[in-house]
């Protein structure tokens, strides 16, 4: 950062009266963590790095290397609007570094900046958009609960109580942070909601995903609701998605649409395209994180758990949605809002890049609705499934030569550990399942 990127800085945070820093990161999970930091400090950070322990953060360093450096983006610099402005906070996303000023492979960012430049050097330019589900749910006696704080359906008009004054203000205050929302609404299920924003370069994006989390479960809680992103909270309902709208650009135009390709897409669409279908089973590991994301990927809920892609069926795994010229885009419609948006759009740019590089041509596009066909339709037509658990997805990441390398050593042993840990605290639990069907009868 150049000395007069540092002055305008702090000028900024100066004319702004703000009293304290948050300086944000994520761990391997994508929770958001933070050090926070009086104003005073703010050249130091800025020019510097605000050294932490690393040690106790999820899948980032063993206890002889735990030492590392947080480095503050400019770019991602916003004031907390909840906060009152007698006590302002602002804050930084930030990069992190260890001895010797050199970028921690461990860090899901820089992860995804890696891919990032392994796309420009290809000529291209990586632009997301996602769409998260969330669920208001009342506290109760201080704690989260799964009650409904509405009855709302898809798209409803009517008075939702307290969810629609939380969503309105949810709005308005990423509006304040710099986010440009395009739709906020009700969703399918009761309590659930979906407010979406306009779509960016990837690592924008990724940075206002964690801050899109952040801000919507504060704002809840101020009004003693819990926000949750988890993927199915409630059996027999719909779960929560990450829908992720993708495209390339070349040279400032869209390096998806060609007015004269099969259904005006280019060839770097449709290898692209061929790219993500071919790593599909790797990439669910990554956009798909829990035990409780393979309660979601399920046939009957409106979530894709087929591979196959189409331009109309909303069955399918990938969607090509009908926008052409300068919208044309292709949506995943797996990942869900439990993931790492950093190594999830990472995972799905190099899967991409890697079909448009070996000119990965993608099956015949699935027209009818899958979840119709039988299993003996779906095998003569190479339909194949995600994985079924966490651990099947992470044999399948394992597996993955191209997945692996971007992830890089530190994250695969980390995304390893934890898959292997929960599925066996979760083999191990007993619950209520069990009580219902065995305790009276055995």
């Amino acid at each position: 950062m150049t000395r007069d990127v540092v002055g305008e800085m702090l000028e900024r945070i100066d004319a702004d009266l703000v009293k304290f820093l948050r300086l944000q990161f994520t761990d391997i999970q994508g929770q958001p963590k933070n050090v926070a930091i009086p104003v005073q400090q703010a050249e130091k950070a800025l020019t510097e790095g605000i050294w932490f322990d690393g040690s106790s953060i999820e899948g980032f360093a063993r206890i002889e290397e735990s030492d590392m450096l947080l480095k503050p983006d400019p770019a991602t610099y916003t004031i907390l609007p909840w906060r009152p402005v007698d006590a302002r906070v602002a804050r930084f996303i930030c990069d992190i570094y260890t001895y010797g000023d050199k970028p921690f492979e461990g860090d899901p960012r820089y992860v995804l900046k890696k891919t990032l430049e392994e796309a420009k050097k290809m000529g291209f330019t990586f632009n997301t958009g996602p769409e998260l589900e969330f669920f208001l749910f009342k506290m109760v006696d201080g704690r989260p609960s799964t009650q409904f704080q509405d009855y709302g359906g898809y798209f409803d008009l009517a008075p939702t109580d307290l969810a629609e004054d939380v969503r309105r203000e949810i709005v308005f205050a990423l509006t304040q942070m710099g986010f440009e929302i395009e739709a906020s609404h009700h969703e399918v299920a009761e309590s659930q909601h979906e407010i979406d924003f306009k779509y960016s370069y990837a690592l924008d994006t990724a940075d206002k995903v964690i801050t899109f989390k952040f801000a919507t479960k504060t704002l809840a809680l101020q009004r003693n609701l819990h926000a949750t992103f988890m993927a199915k909270p409630i059996f027999g309902i719909n779960g929560s998605g990450m829908h992720t709208h993708m495209s390339l650009a070349k040279d400032g135009k869209n390096a998806f649409y060609d007015p004269d390709g099969s259904m005006q897409l280019s060839q770097s669409a449709l290898h692209y395209i061929g790219g993500l279908l071919k790593h599909a089973k790797a990439i669910t590991r990554i956009a798909n994180p829990t035990i409780n994301s393979y309660k979601r990927l399920v046939p009957g809920y409106e979530a894709p758990c087929y591979i196959s892609w189409s331009a109309t069926n909303r069955s399918a795994l990938v969607r090509v949605p009908a926008a052409r010229g300068n919208s044309t885009r292709a949506e995943f419609r797996s990942p869900d809002p439990m993931c790492n948006p950093y190594l999830t759009f990472a995972a799905m740019l190099a899967a991409g890049l890697d079909g448009i590089k070996n000119k990965i041509e993608p099956p015949e596009s699935t027209n009818t609705n899958i979840y119709h066909l039988t299993a003996d339709q779906r095998k003569k037509m190479g339909i194949e499934m995600l994985p079924g658990s966490l651990i099947d997805a992470q044999n399948e990441l394992e597996k993955d030569s191209v997945l692996t390398k971007v992830m890089g050593p530190h994250v695969m042993e980390g995304l390893t550990s934890i898959a292997n840990l929960e599925t066996d605290m979760f083999r191990l639990a007993v619950h209520p399942w069990e009580i219902d069907r065995y305790l009276a009868n055995y």
